[in-house]
C-alpha cells in the first residue's frame, strides 16, 4: 500500500477554518455555531487542549486531532492526569496511510510531556467503525456504558 508524505503540526491561527470543516465532517450534528464556540474555547486554553493538523503534501488539510488533559475520573483509568482524544477525523483519500497513527502518537507524547501515564478515548456503542479504529491505534476497549438522565422536577 502506497503511502503518502503528510506532516502533522499543532494548530496554528491560519488552520482553524480547515480544521472546523473537518470537525463539521466527524461532527454534523453540531451546529456552526456550536463548533466557532467549541473551537474558540478550546485555542484559549493550549495548555489543557490539544489539536494537531495533518497536511499533505500539497499543504491541504487532511486530518486533525483534538485532546486534552483530564484530572478528573476517565472511565477505565487508573491514574490522573489522563491524555484524553476527545477526537479524530482523516478524510476518506489518506485514510489507511498511516495519519491517524501518527496523529495519536503524537497526541500521547504531549500527553506524556504533561504527566500522563495512560492515553484514553470513548466511542459510541453503535459506532463499529470507531471501535474498529480505537483498536487497530492500539487502545483497549475498557467497559461499556449506557447514559441516563432525568429533568429535575419541584415538588
Amino acid at each position: 500500500m502506497a503511502r503518502t508524505q503528510f506532516n502533522i503540526k499543532r494548530i496554528a491561527s491560519e488552520d482553524v477554518t480547515s480544521w472546523r470543516s473537518l470537525r463539521e465532517k466527524l461532527w454534523p450534528q453540531a451546529t456552526a455555531e456550536e463548533h466557532e464556540q467549541e473551537t474558540k474555547g478550546i485555542l484559549s486554553q493550549p495548555e489543557r487542549h490539544l489539536v494537531l493538523i495533518a497536511e499533505s503534501a500539497a499543504g491541504d488539510a487532511v486530518g486533525f486531532a483534538e485532546a486534552s488533559i483530564r484530572h478528573d475520573y476517565v472511565n477505565g483509568c487508573d491514574t490522573s492526569p489522563v491524555v484524553f482524544l476527545e477526537g479524530i477525523y482523516v478524510v476518506p483519500s489518506a485514510r489507511r496511510k498511516d495519519v491517524a497513527r501518527v496523529l495519536c502518537a503524537s497526541t500521547e507524547q504531549w500527553g506524556l510531556s504533561h504527566g500522563c501515564a495512560e492515553f484514553a478515548s470513548d466511542a459510541d456503542i453503535n459506532n463499529t467503525d470507531a471501535h474498529t479504529i480505537h483498536q487497530a491505534l492500539g487502545f483497549t476497549e475498557m467497559e461499556r456504558v449506557v447514559v441516563y438522565k432525568k429533568r429535575c422536577q419541584p415538588n
